[in-house]
């Protein structure tokens, strides 16, 4: 027999004894160190708001153009897969985009000018469901009126002057040539820009410097177009959606045209918050007017905000949220800004112009700091 010995166990760790484990966290991006630097990108920043506040008429449809073309840039480079000429592409890319969107504006406008004809005999049944406010209403009347007596000159012989604007027509008239004119800008715009392809790109890689700076440029530019294009395909998607179970929740409550108001749903829920407030608003105002019973005629209003719900807590936060984290904070302050600077235009382009920024800023080293700032949970 062989006497011999076991090895010996390794003795086992006490049980106050603690494991420390490193874990690299992530270097916090730098912050701007030079106060020149700041300073000039400060004024430089000021100077572009001015700039484009006074050029809104070209600036409005150039950008427009240029987030419409992140959008139909991958299928006109489907189409030149089959041997489609690009020009050829760009027309039946820019077809599809209007005709898709041409739809719903259509469906709306022949209900949509029966309803306004028919306003002005439904203001007294309007004016009888609201009469609950007409206390508060006439006593601001009230009010108004003693301000305007002691605001009245004094002498009789002061003469009055009466200041008269435009008229409704020449408003109406004013604001359709506009729109015209900035919609014509777009496609012109949109058309060469697909035509061209990436014949910028190709332009800006070949006078960067150094190879790093060309293969930035590139991510960046493949990285905007991706994103860009993914979300207002998605946006798109939910606003589908959302106009679609509109128009079944009117029908099935027994409101009149509920394909108008899907239709309105759709179109006005890519203007972020106030195109919803105003949709809420228009509900209840048909509500009012279509049904007698105070909650029948509250339904509708209810029934919009239980589907807005519905997106908001489930359908964006698995569809956009995980692509998109951007601060809700700076999408509301966005959303304000750009609204009071262009107006309808801004709203629609507010969120696209702040990922573009955050994607730039997440890309650019001086820069990190503020892309950074910008995200949200999970950013």
């Amino acid at each position: 027999m062989v006497h011999g010995t076991w090895p010996e166990a390794p003795a086992a760790p006490a049980e106050d004894s603690v494991i420390e484990v490193e874990v690299e966290r992530p270097e916090p991006p730098p912050l701007p160190s030079d106060p020149r630097a700041v300073l000039l990108t400060g004024i430089f920043t000021l100077i572009l708001f001015y700039t484009l506040y006074f050029t809104a008429e070209i600036a409005i449809p150039l950008i427009f153009a240029l987030l419409l073309k992140l959008l139909l840039q991958p299928g006109v480079r489907t189409l030149g897969r089959f041997r489609v000429p690009q020009p050829v592409a760009a027309l039946i890319m820019i077809a599809a985009l209007f005709g898709g969107l041409g739809v719903p504006a259509y469906v709306v406008m022949a209900p949509g000018a029966a309803w306004l004809e028919k306003a002005p005999q439904s203001l007294p049944r309007l004016e009888q469901h609201l009469r609950i406010f007409r206390l508060p209403i006439a006593r601001v009347q009230q009010a108004t009126q003693q301000l305007e007596k002691i605001a009245e000159p004094g002498g009789d012989g002061a003469a009055a002057v009466t200041l008269k604007g435009p008229g409704l027509v020449d408003y109406i008239f004013a604001s359709t040539r506009h729109l015209l004119a900035g919609l014509g800008i777009t496609v012109l715009l949109l058309f060469f820009l697909l035509s061209a392809g990436d014949l910028f790109m190709r332009r800006l890689v070949e006078i960067l410097p150094t190879f790093r700076d060309k293969k930035q440029a590139v991510e960046m530019s493949h990285e905007i177009e991706y994103n860009i294009s993914a979300y207002l395909l998605t946006i798109s998607a939910m606003n589908a959606l959302v106009g679609a179970a509109t128009a079944a929740a009117m029908y099935a409550i027994g409101l009149s045209d509920p394909i108008l108001w899907g239709a309105l749903a759709f179109l006005l829920n890519y203007v972020l918050i106030l195109g919803p407030l105003t949709m809420l608003v228009l509900l209840f105002v048909v509500g009012l007017l279509s049904f007698d019973p105070l909650w029948l005629a509250l339904l509708p209003p209810a029934v919009y905000i239980v589907i807005h719900i519905i997106e908001g807590e489930l359908v964006t936060p698995m569809l956009v949220a995980r692509r998109f984290t951007l601060n809700p904070v700076l999408v509301i302050g966005s959303l304000i800004f750009w609204n009071w600077m262009w107006g309808i235009p801004g709203a629609l382009l507010a969120v696209p112009m702040l990922a573009v920024f955050k994607i730039v800023c997440d890309r650019v080293r001086p820069l990190a700091a503020v892309g950074h700032f910008m995200g949200g949970q999970g950013g």
